[in-house]
């Protein structure tokens, strides 16, 4: 016997289905779309049509000069001699095929201040040589701008700056036949919903008038008040209702975000404690929403401190203890992050791209023969709790070793075969959900 009658059962249903989708319109799970592992950035002053392939020849220079082989990348960058061995001649394969896979055109911190003249005829040459380089193909998957802050003092610099970008780019895209992705807009230094108003509004009018396709933004949390609004409440959350989907990502700023809270410079660094509160609380705003997330730069540069055609022997190793202490450095944070659910990161230097690429795949492939064992436990018992070596998985953990190898295979750092090591097919792994390859499993 039961005292609910149909017809309150049924409102009470209506309710629940409501809530859910009002739930899921805000949380969709995570993007299917490719996240990059990185973002170069480079002064705008220095961008020419032909930058990122300048900067793949100089990384894979450094991969020669400094880790010809495995066992001198396994030394610097702390890798055992095994996993070494594998990453080589991946590191190598990427650096030739696609050694950036995203870029950005700063024209903030790493373009530094300068006359209106000067930024004005910066802008315009920025958009042709960009306008270029998607003509003859030579944009990385992805790549855009960063603009200047949206505060009192350099907001009206910073859209004249878009303004003039966009305006004169604008008439070479069209029906240009082929695209080169989304144009990516980074926003720093967020500090309330206002600023970010702003920009939209801009950009809006923008599109409008000069028929281009909608933007997409990434924001920068460079400060405790990007992440907290004047009353105290999450400011994230609200910086994402505001924008929908045109936000496409939430970038970290390491270093402008401790001076923020008066750390000194000696211990403003990537893995400060203060910094891990802050990428928390982007993981807590973003998670399930598909925004993706970055996280900051290292700032130890691997570069050799000796130049020249005739060095000494001893010239030559302090060259290499020089770069492969960079490396190790970088190496460090990118776990790291890694770590805390941050795939993505920035590069300042071209040779850093060789420790952005070799630990990113090599935390996948440390991981791969724990991770093939677990999942392939989950595909054949569709999800009960299994027991793997002394890890005990429930269902949500399978989700979280799917999670494993899209983001591997997305990478490079893990193929085809590898997946279908664990008993998945491609089009099971399409799904990117566990709960429905179980369910068709079980359904077959």
């Amino acid at each position: 016997m039961t005292s609910l009658d149909s017809q309150t059962m049924r409102t009470l249903q209506t309710a629940l289905t409501t809530a859910q989708a009002e739930f899921v319109a805000r949380f969709p799970g995570e993007s299917s779309a490719r996240q990059p592992v990185h973002v170069v950035y480079g002064g705008a002053h220095l961008f020419k049509a032909e930058t990122a392939q300048k900067l793949g020849s100089l990384a894979r220079q450094a991969l020669t000069t400094y880790a010809p082989d495995a066992a001198s990348l396994a030394e610097a960058l702390g890798l055992s001699p095994a996993i070494a061995e594998r990453v080589h001649p991946k590191l190598v394969a990427k650096l030739e095929r696609e050694p950036v896979e995203d870029l950005r055109i700063d024209f903030e911190d790493g373009y530094g201040h300068r006359s209106d003249e000067e930024e004005d005829a910066h802008a315009i040459e920025v958009a042709n040589q960009y306008a270029r380089a998607r003509r003859e193909g030579l944009l990385p998957p992805f790549s855009g701008l960063r603009i200047k802050p949206m505060s009192a003092e350099l907001g009206a610099r910073a859209l004249r700056t878009l303004d003039l970008f966009l305006s004169t780019l604008s008439p070479q895209l069209r029906g240009e036949g082929r695209g080169e992705g989304p144009i990516l807009l980074t926003l720093p230094k967020v500090q309330s919903v206002s600023q970010v108003q702003v920009l939209l509004t801009a950009l809006t009018t923008l599109e409008s008038r000069l028929a281009l396709p909608p933007i997409r933004l990434e924001l920068m949390v460079e400060s405790a008040q990007g992440l907290f609004d004047a009353e105290g409440r999450a400011l994230l959350p609200q910086l994402h209702a505001t924008l929908g989907p045109r936000l496409h990502a939430a970038h970290f700023g390491t270093y402008d975000y401790t001076a923020s809270l008066d750390i000194t410079a000696a211990e403003q660094r990537m893995r400060h404690p203060a910094c891990d509160f802050a990428r928390s609380m982007m993981k807590l705003a973003f998670a399930g929403t598909g925004v993706f997330l970055s996280d900051g730069a290292t700032t130890v540069m691997p570069v050799a401190p000796h130049k020249g055609a005739t060095l000494t022997a001893d010239q030559l190793t302090a060259n290499r203890r020089a770069v492969h202490a960079a490396w190790r450095a970088s190496a460090d944070d990118i776990r790291h992050s890694l770590a805390n659910g941050f795939y993505q990161g920035w590069d300042l230097h071209p040779a850093q791209l060789v420790a952005r690429y070799g630990t990113v795949f090599a935390f996948f492939l440390e991981n791969l023969p724990a991770a093939t064992e677990r999942l392939t436990n989950f595909v054949n018992k569709l999800g009960q709790a299994t027991l793997s070596g002394d890890v005990f998985d429930d269902a949500a953990t399978g989700q979280g070793l799917l999670n494993y190898f899209l983001r591997g295979l997305s990478c490079g750092a893990l193929s085809d075969a590898d997946v279908a090591a664990t008993g998945l097919t491609p089009a099971e792994l399409s799904t990117r959900s566990f709960a429905v390859i179980a369910r068709n499993r079980r359904q077959r």
